[in-house]
């Protein structure tokens, strides 16, 4: 890669190093330059930028990134497409993070300008939960480390499996014992029972049985076996006292009842005084005590592994140490219960504001949304190409013909919101679909229902950029340096937006915030056909969608 000061006339393809802003020119870092750039740059009075441009044996950040994380991904991990050389990995649903932390390691080593980080190993994961991120350093990297990573990330047959993937959690039916002595109140009892019931839940499993017997290793016994007897798995047992030792009365109950003691004891606190058994192959745990509170201790990570179906045995056991301080101090408080914050990033919750409710009254007396082309009415053709997106929630707002509207959403599940001042301006229906999002939502595309030709592919394009953290809050659609639509915008724009008027809709937010502005280039010019007129109607329909 060539890097540095460029003439304009080799300037044609390079990618911008820093933004530029001068003689009414504003281009951002990142941008590649066309033959429309150099000449306004030119005409501006600038004859050299400083830039980066691909040599042979040189492969673009994204196309590397995208790459080298589609050799990463294995089952229960979604991909994000890249944008600016980063390629994020999510998960699809809840579970434990499986990683081959050594694949890792030697992908890293490979190449400065090729990076993945990752969550820890085994860490508890949410759906829509970061996973990895891959990043190629700016610009470009080489072909040969990135065939290199991609060999690397690939060799899924040797190691036993894919570099990042989600082992998901397995209902399970669960037992609960706990041992009384003389003086030991119910209402603890009933607390702690709750507490490991609200654990199982977060997990997709159940607490099937609950017994409460004396503090001796027979009454254990036979309470363990008749759990073994209901098929339940995991069998949990909370000592009234807490077990001190491998002779104490909860292991000695297990064994009466024919269980095997496999550890006592574990390298994190809270959680040390973990008793780890089993009987054929069901998991019986002796109990900490600090598993009777909801926060974070060793026990929860045993759990999560075992409904998880992962591997956790004295080997797996014994190598918690590291990280294994969990023990709450001023400089690291811990997750309460309830608590809504996230552990790791996530993937935003991005919606879709689909405005349908103009008059189009350019097209004369038919609503243009529900002409059809190639076979489908326009409107759901939108409607298509965003259910098929990243997006998170479609709501369309519906005006002039809202029953006919409707009626035609219908099939689809899309939730609409009416605006009865739709002929005062497309700023009107902004409003009322803002209305509605709700407080869960990071950001909203807003699209056109007159623009049939956008695809999942361009609406992803927009996710992928979107980070109002790292300066891109706003992402608009470019072809050849020109801008489209569909715009997302960050939730922190939502009551600007409620408040805009006339028919230009968000378009001075745009102009009013430049420097949290993206522009995301796009492969085609569907970003600017929206069907306006018969005309344009009628050259759509001969053209086709494709």
């Amino acid at each position: 890669m060539i890097f540095g000061t460029t003439p304009l006339d080799v300037a044609k393809g390079a990618v911008l190093a820093h933004s530029i802003r001068r003689g009414g020119v504003a281009m951002k870092k990142g941008r590649r330059l066309s033959a429309d750039d150099i000449r306004a740059l030119s005409k501006a009075g600038i004859e050299e930028v400083i830039a980066a441009r691909l040599e042979a044996g040189d492969i673009d950040e994204d196309t590397a990134a995208n790459a080298i994380a589609r050799a990463c991904q294995g089952n229960g991990a979604r991909l994000q497409e890249a944008f600016t050389g980063r390629c994020n990995l999510y998960a699809d649903g809840p579970g434990i993070m499986v990683l081959d932390a050594a694949r890792v390691d030697r992908i890293n080593r490979i190449h400065e300008a090729v990076t993945i980080a990752t969550l820890a190993p085994n860490e508890a994961v949410e759906a829509g939960q970061m996973l990895a991120t891959i990043k190629i350093i700016p610009f470009a990297a080489p072909q040969d480390a990135v065939d290199q990573a991609i060999a690397i990330a690939s060799d899924n047959d040797r190691v036993g499996g894919a570099l990042v993937e989600v082992a998901p959690y397995r209902a399970r039916r669960a037992g609960l014992i706990m041992t009384t002595l003389a003086g030991t109140k119910a209402n603890v009892l009933d607390k702690t029972a709750n507490v490991l019931r609200d654990r199982l839940e977060r997990l997709g499993s159940a607490l099937e049985d609950e017994q409460r017997c004396a503090h001796s290793a027979d009454a254990i016994g036979a309470a363990v076996q008749a759990q073994l007897d209901q098929g339940l798995d995991p069998i949990l047992i909370f000592g009234d006292s807490a077990i001190t030792d491998r002779r104490d009365e909860v292991p000695a109950g297990i064994e009466v009842a024919g269980g095997v003691i496999d550890h006592f004891g574990m390298p994190v606190d809270p959680g040390n005084l973990l008793l780890l058994a089993h009987k054929g192959d069901t998991a019986v745990i002796g109990l900490p005590g600090c598993a009777r509170s909801p926060k974070l201790n060793g026990f929860d990570w045993v759990l999560q592994r075992l409904v998880a179906d992962r591997p956790v045995g004295r080997d797996e056991i014994t190598a918690m140490g590291a990280g294994g301080l969990l023990k709450e101090i001023p400089s690291r408080p811990q997750l309460r219960a309830g608590d809504n914050a996230q552990i790791a990033p996530r993937a935003p919750r991005i919606a879709a504001l689909i405005l349908a409710a103009g008059q189009s009254r350019r097209m004369g007396a038919a609503n243009k949304l529900l002409a059809e082309i190639d076979g489908k009415a326009m409107l759901l053709r939108v409607v298509e190409a965003t259910q098929a997106s990243q997006i998170s929630k479609i709501i369309a707002v519906t005006g002039h013909e809202a029953d006919s509207v409707v009626s035609a959403l219908k099939a689809y599940g899309v939730g609409t919101v009416h605006n009865p001042d739709f002929a005062d301006g497309l700023s009107t229906s902004l409003q009322r679909g803002v209305s509605g999002l709700g407080a869960d939502i990071d950001g909203v595309v807003v699209l056109l229902g007159d623009m049939p030709r956008i695809t999942p592919s361009h609406i992803n394009r927009l996710i992928a950029a979107f980070n109002p953290v790292e300066g891109r809050a706003i992402c608009v659609p470019t072809y050849q340096g020109k801008r489209g639509n569909p715009v997302l915008f960050a939730a922190s724009f939502f009551a600007e937006m409620a408040e805009v008027g006339g028919d230009s809709g968000a378009k001075y937010l745009i102009g009013q915030h430049e420097d949290v502005l993206v522009e995301v280039p796009m492969d085609d010019d569907s970003i600017f056909l929206d069907v306006d007129t018969p005309d344009a109607l009628t050259a759509i329909r001969a053209a086709g969608i494709d």
